[in-house]
């Protein structure tokens, strides 16, 4: 199917499009790399370690395990729009914090965010948030268009929610979960040499260990896994969540809908981050190139044909006609991060007066 962005955006379009795309470790297919550890439930039931689910019968052994998830792949992408070639896509904007500078790209909660919030930029971002409370989503587009795309929630102020329109996720197959043990032996036997007295006690030992003075083994900790199954990004770019946001009047909503359409068109065909962490670069398989569909709403597919630089041309095409909002820098208000804390403490006393 050839590109047909107009189609996209029509009512009765199509539900999305779906990228999956072959991955293996670097060493090769049955090569050991290490997914993400999760700290364990306050209940119990999950441990702390890699996260692996069972999946079909249990007599089969089958698993899938994270690689990475939805939030984790949002915060590689989303930095993207500040580099150079992708930057004049959208607008940008920074906080001064301290000896930092951070671009609202890399904030955690995007516009969202206690950096944003608490700057020159909270009061335009609060009437953006009121405004898409309201079905007219252009104000934060000229902010924070990305915001739109991954997904922001404005707990702390408006409660105003957009839901991701992109979604990438890296999930491992029927994995091998392995372990592994190490010993760390000191530059000098401190004790032997007379240099430091012999610990008399558990808690002294501990701390001469911690400190690099003793021997300090770690037995069967984390080790990585083997993917038997094969390793699997999937990358969803959701159409009809995209039609559902609005402007304040028919024209300005389909320049909206295209600009926020080529960004995620960006965000879909980019190539993305293969060093995720330490002991985990995961890389295409030459062998199997990654596929790319248009879901209909009917459930039926096609075989959808979108290279970077199309998706480029269509998303420097709609930015222009749209309008990018303007780069800004400002400093973070220690100020009105205080107002923000005593806005907290005043909600919480009249809450308990009220009981």
């Amino acid at each position: 199917m050839t590109m047909d962005f107009k189609n996209m955006l029509s009512k009765g379009g199509p539900a999305a499009l779906v990228l999956r795309q072959q991955l293996e470790p670097v060493e090769g297919p049955d090569g050991v790399f290490f997914p993400p550890t999760f700290a364990a439930t306050e209940d119990g039931k999950f441990p702390a370690g890699y996260n692996i689910d069972p999946i079909g019968k249990p007599e089969d052994g089958r698993n899938v395990c994270i690689v990475d998830t939805v939030g984790s792949q949002a915060n590689r992408i989303e930095p993207l729009f500040a580099e150079e070639g992708y930057s004049d896509l959208v607008p940008q904007i920074e906080v001064k914090a301290g000896s930092k500078r951070v671009s609202i790209l890399r904030a955690g909660h995007r516009a969202a965010d206690a950096i944003v919030r608490c700057s020159a930029l909270r009061d335009n971002l609060h009437a953006a948030f009121k405004s898409l409370l309201a079905g007219d989503a252009s104000p934060l587009a000229k902010v924070a268009p990305t915001s739109l795309i991954f997904g922001v929630w404005d707990s702390r102020d408006t409660q105003a929610k957009s839901p991701r329109l992109f979604a990438s996720t890296i999930r491992a197959f029927d994995v091998r979960a392995l372990t592994r043990s190490a010993v760390f032996v000191p530059s000098v036997d401190f004790v032997a040499e007379g240099l430091l007295d012999e610990p008399t006690d558990e808690k002294t030992h501990k701390l001469f260990s911690s400190r690099g003075f003793l021997h300090a083994p770690a037995s069967r900790s984390h080790g990585g896994i083997i993917a038997t199954g094969g390793v699997r990004r999937e990358a969803v770019l959701h159409l009809a969540g995209l039609r559902v946001i609005r402007s304040g009047d028919a024209s300005t909503t389909e320049k909206l809908q295209r600009y926020l359409l080529g960004l995620g068109l960006v965000a879909l065909t980019a190539p993305p981050a293969n060093y995720l962490r330490s002991g985990c670069n995961l890389v295409p398989v030459h062998a199997k190139p990654a596929t790319l569909e248009v879901v209909k709403v009917d459930g039926s597919r096609e075989v959808f044909t979108c290279t970077v630089d199309a998706a480029m041309t269509f998303a420097r095409d709609s930015a222009k006609a749209f309008g990018v909002g303007p780069a800004m820098s400002v400093d973070f208000a220690s100020d009105k991060a205080n107002e923000d804390l005593a806005e907290v403490d005043k909600k919480k006393a009249k809450k308990t007066k009220g009981k």
